[in-house]
């Protein structure tokens, strides 16, 4: 059905131009393209288009993860650029200073500048690399 295809994340922002600052200055990314009607970045070899939309923020769940090798590292290198980690204690996710730990990985949230909820995750019972080759076999 997909062959011949790509996939896209799509991110919707109240203020465009904040948004672009926010990846720029949180990620170190600048925008591959300033096409569609907004910012397209790339990340992990996924292609993230920040768009313009009065619904920016709405969204109560997860809307860009992004997995790592060292979730240590990455959430010091984001808290070091002004990022706040969610907290939650909930009887399914319970953080400790920002961090869930559960039987498969280790996880993190936090906000971007419009209200959109990112997560970083950190697989266990796999390296980032052989997850990566279970996505591409699943797409081949």
């Amino acid at each position: 059905m997909f062959e011949n295809s790509m996939t896209m994340a799509v991110l919707a922002a109240s203020d465009l131009e904040r948004a672009k600052r926010f990846w720029h200055d949180t990620f170190g990314l600048d925008p591959v393209s300033t096409e569609m009607g907004g910012a397209t970045y790339v990340v992990g070899g996924v292609a993230v288009l920040v768009y313009e939309s009065e619904f920016a923020g709405t969204n109560k769940a997860t809307a860009l993860a992004i997995m790592t090798d060292d979730l240590d590292r990455d959430m010091a290198e984001l808290r070091s650029k002004g990022v706040v980690f969610h907290d939650y204690d909930m009887p399914e996710i319970k953080t400790v200073d920002g961090v869930v730990d559960d039987e498969g990985e280790r996880g993190a949230w936090f906000d971007d500048s419009e209200g959109n909820i990112l997560s970083l995750a950190q697989p266990k019972s796999v390296t980032l690399d052989q997850a990566r080759q279970m996505l591409a076999g699943a797409s081949a």
